[in-house]
């Protein structure tokens, strides 16, 4: 039985916070432009797997090791193997399954053409179905079928309610289907349902936020929730219920999202003003909160469109914001720019304190490989878009965000999309050189670049491996 106490594992985890023994190979081993990206994916995917249980590979609960009640369940996708006691410098338990990584985590599952069984169908799916029906079997009053987080046996963790989980979790069981043996179609069909009813009830009101800092109206959960309905009601699957309030409740939602505009970008969660009128970008929830790259991460994983203008104008402003001159600056995008022409790399939001240790905060924050790989994928669909279409959708929001790649009104369609590709592939090499032998952190240390926070992130992996995906059609 795999535990997270094994000697290997904690020499992984032994190292200071923000240092790493792989830096300098790494680096002496990559020169721009000839690192084949794609190549890594079988190894990232190996990476991930690690973190997603089965009948066979089985985590101890690291806070009651010898407790085999408590062990991990089948379909369980940890956040990431690192705890306290095994992380110096780290006061987070990762070792969890929440539902909106487990969903992110298990598209990728599903979209990689794994080798099926006997029975025409994918092991780990069935178990990812049957965990998150176990899970949901075990969340009662006063918690939600939003609540976010749960322990590897798949009992209800104490945490926050968050409406972006069962559209996450909806859009990759959906994405999964063809590949889940018959027998667990019917616990699908019936975790789907309920989730799409409990989401009718729910969009309207506030939610815990992506980051799970605020509670308000999320930019990405109502994305989610739309993506949600919009493939619902698309679905040929049978068994999957077509409620008649789906259609008016994304109607609905487009007009929410495009409430979040300020008139420079889009805000990330909008205050309840608590009077009965409705919420508005003049009121965010908090200062220092925007731009968020939630914003981006909702065109990634939720349904705004990557042509949206927008959305770009707000991207652009991501992106600045990081840069020598920003004010949120990270000096390893400089020093990455000049002496390797890669990069940049994204954190979150520019007062972001948070880097693993919630007991010292860092102000300015880090930049993650997951939110990295997130702004990449969205230059990669983007060129797929402009490929398809023949057309940029170059205007006076959106020219910021295509100058850094070097694009302006006389640019040509198949020009542009080959330069947004060669722009995300510099943002992706930034994150695989600054990896430990490939292993992904959450994040990156703003200055020096050594990863930081707990090690081996599922998120990061899946992040990088849906870029991936979105990078080849893209070329």
């Amino acid at each position: 039985m795999p535990e997270f106490t094994t000697a290997g594992l904690r020499a992984r985890t032994s190292r200071p916070a923000g240092t790493s023994t792989a830096r300098a190979t790494v680096q002496s081993s990559l020169a721009p432009g000839a690192l084949d990206l794609p190549s890594l994916v079988p190894i990232m995917f190996a990476f991930m797997l690690r973190n997603i249980a089965s009948n066979g590979f089985v985590y101890s609960d690291p806070q009651a090791p010898g407790d085999v009640s408590r062990d991990s369940k089948p379909g369980c996708v940890i956040a990431a193997p690192s705890f306290p006691a095994q992380t110096p410098g780290i006061d987070q338990d990762y070792v969890f399954n929440w539902v909106r990584d487990g969903a992110i985590t298990v598209m990728e599952v599903a979209r990689a053409g794994l080798p099926v069984g006997p029975d025409g169908t994918v092991g780990t799916l069935d178990d990812y179905v049957r965990f998150a029906d176990l899970c949901r079997s075990h969340t009662r009053p006063p918690l939600t079928q939003g609540h976010a987080c749960y322990t590897i046996a798949g009992d209800a963790r104490p945490w926050t309610e968050q409406n972006d989980g069962p559209a996450l979790q909806t859009i990759t069981v959906l994405a999964a289907w063809d590949q889940l043996a018959a027998g667990t179609r019917e616990q699908a069909a019936d975790l789907v349902n309920s989730n799409v009813a409990y989401l009718l009830g729910v969009y309207e009101e506030p939610t815990t936020n992506l980051w799970e800092e605020h509670n308000g109206y999320s930019f990405f959960a109502r994305s989610a929730q739309l993506r949600c309905f919009e493939e619902i009601q698309a679905s040929t699957i049978v068994g999957i219920d077509k409620p008649a309030a789906l259609r008016p409740a994304a109607d609905r939602l487009r007009q929410a999202l495009a409430d979040h505009w300020d008139g420079s970008m889009y805000v990330s969660v909008l205050a309840d003003p608590g009077d009965g009128t409705p919420p508005s970008p003049r009121n965010p929830v908090v200062a220092g909160y925007d731009p968020n790259i939630d914003i981006v991460q909702a065109a990634v994983y939720g349904a705004v469109p990557v042509t949206d203008t927008r959305l770009l104008a707000t991207a652009a402003q991501l992106r600045s914001q990081w840069e020598e001159g920003g004010p949120a600056f990270y000096p390893i995008n400089k020093s990455d720019r000049e002496r390797l022409g890669i990069g940049p790399l994204f954190g979150r939001y520019p007062a972001d304190v948070y880097d693993g240790d919630t007991a010292h905060p860092q102000p300015g924050g880090h930049p993650w490989a997951l939110t990295t790989c997130n702004v990449a994928e969205l230059h990669y669909k983007l060129a797929t878009g402009i490929r398809a279409s023949g057309t940029i959708p170059l205007d006076d929001l959106s020219a910021p965000f295509f100058a850094r790649s070097g694009i302006d009104a006389s640019t040509a369609p198949t020009a542009a999309a080959t330069a947004l590709t060669a722009t995300g592939d510099a943002m992706v090499r930034a994150v695989i050189h600054h990896s430990d032998h490939l292993e992904l952190s959450e994040q990156f240390d703003g200055t020096t670049g050594y990863q930081r926070s707990v090690r081996n992130l599922t998120w990061s992996y899946a992040a990088y491996l849906s870029a991936m995906r979105a990078r080849a059609e893209a070329v």
